[in-house]
C-alpha cells in the first residue's frame, strides 16, 4: 500500500536533512532549505508551496 499521498507530507524525522534545534520557539529545522518551524518543516513547505517536499531523503540505517 503506497500512503505518500498528494496531500501526505513526508516525516521529517526520517529525512537526512532534519534537525533538532535548541531554540524553544523553533525546535526543529531542515538544513536543505535553511529554516527553522514550529512543526515539522516538510508541513510548512506543503503549505507553502501546495507540493510535497521535494528535498526528502531517506536517513541512512544505522549499523
Amino acid at each position: 500500500m503506497n500512503t505518500d499521498s498528494p496531500a501526505q507530507a513526508p516525516n521529517c524525522m526520517r529525512c537526512r536533512h532534519h534537525l533538532i534545534t535548541y531554540d524553544t520557539h523553533f525546535p526543529y529545522a531542515c538544513q536543505a532549505l535553511g529554516f527553522r518551524s514550529r512543526r515539522q518543516p516538510s508541513r510548512d513547505v506543503l503549505e507553502n508551496s501546495g507540493m510535497i517536499c521535494q528535498w526528502f531523503e531517506p536517513r541512512q540505517a544505522r549499523p
